[in-house]
């Protein structure tokens, strides 16, 4: 039976299933992030996201080639994690960003997933939260990620674990640190997708497909959560 796929604007039309996952494995040695699948077999439709292994991580110190403070090409690798110019001595530093992640439950014991808006991994499935802000602490980050892009208030927080990330923006590969809260909100039934979030439902965890997360630290997150609660 024939199986017609597009894939992030690639069409394949009639082509059998050993050759479209042929096609795929090819072009994922290639392309970075994810890609939404929509795949019609027979006349059933089929979503799925197919998670792309990174073929090239584009670290700091590859982009930058110039120092930021006095313009010198002398800008060198200094560590791991940071760079030094040769010419004025400053050194810059890249450590992990702080992000959270959220855990909100419904009256059925459902957990609420979203549906990413924006790049990276648009389309793919997320828990609701988003980068700590300069002088915001994370619970403070929590609030307002969740009014938002939820539009609703917390009304108790609880600090649960973190796992490391890695996010990939404009051509940069950024080292996060997520740290994930179980929360419960005023008015669960006020709910509604605004911001990055494009639509959020919620999810018995027996039904929970953890591929279908974007990034690997929600991923491990949601798998870490599930696990304590079997």
């Amino acid at each position: 039976m024939g199986t017609t796929a597009n894939i992030d604007g690639l069409h394949f039309a009639n082509i059998g299933k050993a050759r479209l996952l042929k096609t795929i494995d090819h072009i994922k040695q290639f392309y970075l992030a994810f890609y939404s699948v929509v795949c019609s077999i027979g006349n059933k439709l089929y979503l799925c996201n197919i998670r792309f292994l990174k073929f090239k991580i584009m670290h700091f110190s590859k982009l930058f080639n110039y120092c930021p403070s006095c313009g010198s090409s002398s800008f060198a690798t200094n560590s791991e994690k940071s760079c030094r110019c040769q010419s004025c001595g400053f050194v810059y530093y890249i450590n992990a960003s702080a992000a959270v992640a959220v855990f909100i439950f419904n009256e059925k014991g459902q957990l609420l997933v979203c549906e990413r808006g924006k790049e990276p991994a648009k389309g793919s499935w997320d828990l609701p939260g988003g980068f700590v802000d300069e002088d915001e602490s994370a619970e403070q980050a929590v609030i307002r990620e969740i009014n938002e892009e939820l539009g609703v208030d917390i009304s108790a927080c609880r600090y649960l674990f973190s796992f490391p990330n890695r996010y990939e923006y404009s051509g940069l590969t950024i080292p996060t640190l997520d740290l994930f809260f179980a929360c419960t909100v005023y008015d669960i039934t006020q709910i509604k997708a605004d911001d990055d979030v494009a639509a959020c439902h919620f999810v018995s965890l027996n039904e929970i497909n953890t591929d279908m997360f974007g990034f690997e630290s929600i991923r491990n997150g949601v798998i870490k959560f599930i696990s304590s609660q079997m």
